[in-house]
């Protein structure tokens, strides 16, 4: 697929999320001519207004140039194309059990459309065999299988650089088969600079799961270290920064737990699909979920400690809700987790998330005005505007993001 015939190219993208958004307006920017598809209407509006609906450096500048030269449209339901992106979320149901309803759904959409020489590509983060299910789906439909190419190709970008990433990351491409590998490649190679790096839909599936449990396991030793930490009475930042000046030692910094879509829920991908041998990568899911249980005692301790000596309830700030600092994406959050329950037990709550300007039942408030009013400020996500903030030394602080040293 050489560059100069992507004008001839049309890519459908189902889901207009973080990575699907991004990625209909990096490759409209690049010539294709793309539709955007998500089932929800506002969504789709939003874009065709040339905004966007979430918050990603960059990403408002290139979704408005994309629509305003006509390479970008979205809609609700998908037309005719010569490749098919599906970037729809893939939770978790009950009992953490993998739920790929929505990858099966959008595949079913795109089957009436289908035609010799389509590519269909999962990038949504997936349960291994997704692939093969996709390609059963529109096998079972009578397509001619032999013209159609189906591969995975996990995305791998970090939230607040994720328009640089699409273009500079390697990027892993596992099809169906050889066919579908070779075609998916050309396709990529013409808008990322990363390398390609060619593999099967299994192991490319498995790829994307692995890089998250290995993250989770890290950050879980860190947590657990912070725990420790506190009963010993010791300075967990300072125990990591010493023992990080080992040549052969980088431990994490610790935090109330994780979140994100990825890190937060892929490794119950792997403990699902082979629970007998997972067991680190499932005692570690346990122990970042522990830790935000451990953070709200640790709140109410502190409740429970100013209400004996200040002899009143106290006003709690709640310093960011987001699973990360400097985005808006509240899925899966620990902070958030954390500040509703607290909000449900009844303590005298206000939120501080510059990133957003709603959270549900949360009382957001500024920063000035959480300084001036909060009894206990509770610091739970780093995000930039926090880092200068100057506090009364009165004023009792829990830092639970290491942003105050």
């Amino acid at each position: 697929m050489k560059r100069e015939h992507m004008q001839n190219k049309k890519v459908v993208i189902l889901g207009l999320g973080y990575i699907g958004l991004p990625t209909a307006a990096l490759l409209a920017n690049r010539g294709y001519q793309v539709q955007g598809v998500d089932i929800q209407k506002t969504v789709v509006e939003t874009i065709n207004a040339g905004k966007i609906h979430i918050v990603e450096p960059d990403l408002d500048t290139f979704v408005r140039a994309a629509v305003e030269s006509g390479n970008l449209k979205a809609s609700l339901s998908p037309s005719e194309a010569d490749v098919f992106i599906i970037a729809v979320p893939t939770p978790f149901s009950e009992n953490y059990t993998p739920n790929i309803d929505f990858v099966l759904a959008a595949t079913r959409s795109i089957v009436p459309v289908i035609k010799s020489g389509d590519i269909i590509i999962l990038e949504s983060t997936s349960p291994v065999g997704t692939t093969e299910k996709i390609w059963n789906i529109i096998k079972e439909s009578g397509k001619e299988m032999e013209n159609i190419f189906v591969a995975h190709c996990p995305e791998r970008v970090l939230p607040g650089y994720i328009m640089k990433e699409l273009i500079e990351n390697d990027r892993i491409i596992g099809g169906i088969n050889s066919n579908s590998s070779e075609k998916t490649r050309e396709f990529y190679a013409t808008f990322v600079q990363g390398n390609l790096l060619i593999t099967d839909a299994r192991t490319a599936e498995m790829a994307k799961l692995t890089e998250n449990s290995f993250r989770d396991v890290n950050i879980a030793f860190a947590n657990e270290l912070s725990m420790i930490c506190a009963d010993l009475n010791i300075n967990v930042s300072e125990l990591i920064s010493l023992a990080n000046h080992h040549p052969r030692v980088n431990i994490l910094k610790p935090g109330p737990g994780v979140g994100g879509h990825c890190i937060a829920v892929d490794p119950w991908f792997i403990v699902h699909s082979s629970p007998q041998h997972s067991a680190l990568i499932k005692k570690s899911r346990e122990v970042n979920l522990t830790k935000t249980k451990w953070v709200i005692k640790k709140i109410h301790e502190e409740v429970s400690e100013f209400k004996k000596t200040e002899g009143r309830d106290p006003v709690v700030a709640i310093w960011g809700i987001t699973y990360k600092p400097d985005i808006d994406d509240m899925r899966e959050s620990p902070s958030l987790e954390i500040a509703e329950e607290l909000h449900h037990n009844g303590l005298n709550l206000v939120v501080v998330e510059p990133n957003c300007t709603e959270a549900g039942d949360l009382n957001l408030m500024n920063i000035q005005d959480a300084i001036k009013k909060a009894d206990i400020s509770v610091f739970l996500v780093a995000h930039r505007q926090f880092k200068n903030i100057i506090l009364d030394e009165k004023r009792r602080i829990l830092d639970f993001c290491g942003i105050r040293g």
